[in-house]
């Protein structure tokens, strides 16, 4: 059962109490990401998250580190293109420390100049390490290609220039502006009961931010093909086909149809590109939904002399998709797999207070396990059909990452 309290200020909490277990996980989910930000301060929501771990008033790095290790529980945090979360999972009986660790990150870092140049170091070092991983870079080249100058094209990490203009200032600026009341959400999932929601309101019911800035507009999906040379032993390779946005009426349809094409080891990319012909050791499908619009990205890394060869394949599966639609087969076994992967990831206290932080957050609504089921189990052929034609068109932008840096004749722009 979830409990859903709001704040006198606006911030949210959620809290699913599992007695059944003995840990503790807690989430400060913010509505900011690098969707949030512009070509000056790129970067800033995912360097705002490190600097949370590096020192308040009361506490240094070492001694935030400890206080967690101390007990045995776990801190962390990330960002994306819409939201920011930073998290702690415990042991019950050391829930009410983990939230005033939480809140003091929260309320009180510091910002020293210290600290600020020894955390851009590291995030340029995060930078390097991320340009050698040609098979992740390849996906922020395919939404620089369908988002081209707008904010969602952005990459999380910003760049080393704009990084070197953050001073303590600028981050706590941007909290005030961004960290607003109504952009937060407090989730708890766990052995601990309703009162401890008093427990939150103490530490966040009464604080104060900015005028939460507009949302950036709603952005166009652009149809372009973008390359680049790199010294790799494979060409990494993105496709991108305009999606549907978070809370879309058609999305669970979408999820058994994205299972299907490239979302398990039995989809058809994976049984197609892999076992069949050999062309890839990894090749997937998935789905990026956000609040008003969404991509379909299909991966495969090839050698460059089988580029051609794993492109027109990944083609061959879709127009096969299109003409003859789903088996009835593909449409009971998605489905199944898709009711068990859901009831496995919600055994964890972090991933139920991820779900709950999430869908609190973008959605401001919760569905039960029941619920979602129900819906999965409503998912028709027809509707499943209907969005591989209506999704799988030739209005696609590409993405590439060579030792060459060349597209192959048919990946040209028609």
């Amino acid at each position: 059962m979830i409990k859903k309290y709001t704040c006198q200020n606006g911030v949210r909490v959620v809290l699913e109490n599992i007695p059944t277990v003995r840990s503790v996980a807690i989430g400060v989910w913010i509505m900011t990401g690098s969707r949030n930000e512009n070509m000056n301060n790129n970067g800033i929501s995912h360097f705002l998250e490190h600097m949370f771990f590096k020192g308040t008033k009361k506490r240094n790095a070492r001694e935030i580190a400890e206080s967690f290790d101390s007990i045995g529980g776990q801190v962390n945090a990330f960002t994306s293109k819409e939201y920011t979360c930073y998290y702690a999972k415990v042991l019950d009986n050391h829930a009410e420390l983990a939230l005033e660790i939480l809140a003091d990150m929260f309320f009180n870092s510091t910002f020293v100049e210290d600290e600020l140049n020894k955390e851009k170091n590291v995030v340029f070092e995060e930078i390097k390490m991320y340009e050698d991983t040609p098979d992740d870079i390849v996906h922020d080249l395919l939404s620089k290609a369908v988002y081209e100058n707008h904010s969602l094209g952005f990459p999380i990490l910003g760049t080393e220039e704009t990084l070197h203009s953050f001073k303590g200032e600028t981050l706590k600026e941007y909290m005030f502006q961004n960290y607003t009341p109504d952009n937060v959400v407090i989730s708890i999932a766990g052995n601990v009961n309703d009162t401890f929601i008093k427990r939150v309101e103490e530490y966040f019911g009464s604080y104060e931010g900015g005028e939460n800035p507009q949302p950036s507009e709603i952005p166009s999906f652009h149809i372009n093909r973008i390359a680049r040379k790199k010294e790799t032993e494979q060409a990494h390779l993105c496709i991108g086909f305009e999606g549907l946005p978070i809370g879309h009426d058609d999305i669970y349809s979408f999820i058994v149809l994205n299972n299907i094409l490239g979302g398990s080891m039995s989809s058809r990319l994976f049984q197609e590109v892999r076992e069949q012909r050999g062309l890839a050791y990894s090749v997937f499908s998935y789905h990026s939904s956000f609040q008003d619009n969404g991509i379909v990205t299909i991966y495969g890394g090839t050698g460059v002399n089988q580029l051609n060869m794993l492109f027109d394949t990944i083609q061959e599966t879709l127009h096969k998709l299109k003409q003859d639609g789903v088996t009835e087969k593909e449409l009971i076994n998605s489905k199944e797999q898709l009711k068990g992967s859901l009831m496995l990831s919600l055994e964890s206290t972090n991933s139920r207070m991820s779900r709950n932080g999430k869908n609190e957050l973008l959605l401001k609504r919760h569905r039960t396990l029941d619920e979602i089921v129900e819906y999965i189990d409503k998912v028709t052929k027809e509707s499943v059909d209907h969005l591989a034609k209506t999704i799988f068109t030739d209005q696609y932008s590409a993405a590439l990452i060579s030792p060459d840096g060349k597209l192959p004749n048919n990946m040209m722009t028609k």
